[in-house]
């Protein structure tokens, strides 16, 4: 059993072991009391289980089933009963579903042909040619999931342009910064927070 300030977790071979990434994000959710937390690509589950220590509902997904049973386990461990999973592809398992805070560490690593893998954990950090390759389908599907003032919270690298990113997010109508950075060897990594507005 791993420890991440008093969470206690397992992680799969097959999925995304937490890190840096992982804890800036952790370390910089804006989550509310009464909000309904939408987790995409949840991992280990940690940040689901974070969040959920401070809002009311959180559904949790992830595309690699070795995640959701993964994600399981650590729920029961940490007590987290209102964490509910669900397997699928972004939107997917919550097709006509509005959140307050939708949160996703995307898979931002530029990746050619040659650097593919095919398995589970390709999709954790797997972003195509450029790195967008998931985050612009996440962008482009977000704004109809999201509530009157609603907000979005991404973590993504300077590789895969970050203002392309925020432009996106205001074109939406969205107030959208960086609201926490971190240098990690060959790129920074950062947490883009987009607010809608709420008269959208």
């Amino acid at each position: 059993m791993l420890d991440y300030k008093g969470i206690h977790y397992e992680n799969y071979p097959e999925v995304y072991e937490p890190a840096e990434d992982t804890f800036l994000f952790a370390e910089n959710l804006q989550v509310g009391r009464r909000d309904r937390v939408l987790e995409i690509g949840t991992g280990t589950g940690i940040i689901a289980i974070i969040v959920s220590r401070k809002c009311s509902t959180v559904i949790a997904t992830d595309i690699n089933p070795q995640a959701i049973d993964c994600t399981a386990k650590n729920i029961i461990a940490n007590k987290a009963y209102n964490v509910e999973l669900r397997k699928g592809d972004l939107f997917e398992p919550v097709p006509d579903e509005k959140f307050d805070l939708i949160l996703f560490n995307t898979p931002y690593l530029p990746t050619s042909e040659e650097e593919r893998f095919d398995d589970e954990l390709d999709a954790a950090w797997d972003g195509g040619e450029d790195g967008r390759k998931v985050i612009d389908r996440f962008l482009s599907d977000v704004k109809g999931h999201l509530n009157p003032g609603g907000r979005v919270q991404l973590v993504q690298s300077s590789l895969s342009d970050i203002n392309e990113t925020i432009e996106k997010l205001e074109d939406m109508g969205m107030d959208a910064s960086v609201t926490a950075r971190e240098n990690c060897f060959f790129e920074e990594v950062v947490v883009i927070t987009g607010v809608m507005a709420n008269f959208s």
